[in-house]
């Protein structure tokens, strides 16, 4: 075992003969662990830290980013003078997202509509 954990496993045997980890909540319930296998483990810590600093990786912000103007232009008129500008710059996002290869099928409602069809008759 390396100084590092030993140290960290000291601290935690105090903590927990101080009752500093008793009463906590979630106690006696399994851990919701995200499913990390796809970073390297050298790189999981970083990611995690990002990750509930609420910090995301470029390309799924532009995602992100792209669902939110997709959401406005389906409450939008077309009529309305910033319907347009909500256009061209989901159009510029979705373009974002070809160039980082993910695919923007999410921002087409056609799947969308053939579920409900098919929900609605049944």
């Amino acid at each position: 075992m390396w100084l590092l954990d030993q140290l960290v496993e000291q601290h935690i045997k105090a903590a927990q003969d101080k009752g500093e980890l008793s009463h906590l909540p979630g106690e006696g319930k399994p851990l919701k662990l995200d499913d990390d296998s796809h970073v390297p483990s050298e790189l999981r810590a970083g990611y995690r830290l990002l990750k509930n600093s609420g910090f995301l990786p470029p390309e799924l912000e532009i995602r992100r980013q792209a669902i939110e103007i997709n959401d406005l232009l389906q409450q939008l008129d077309p009529e309305d003078p910033q319907y347009s500008n909500h256009c061209k710059h989901l159009m510029l996002l979705e373009f974002k997202l070809h160039q980082a290869g993910m695919n923007t099928d999410f921002l087409h409602s056609e799947y969308r509509k053939s579920i409900r069809q098919r929900l609605g008759e049944n």
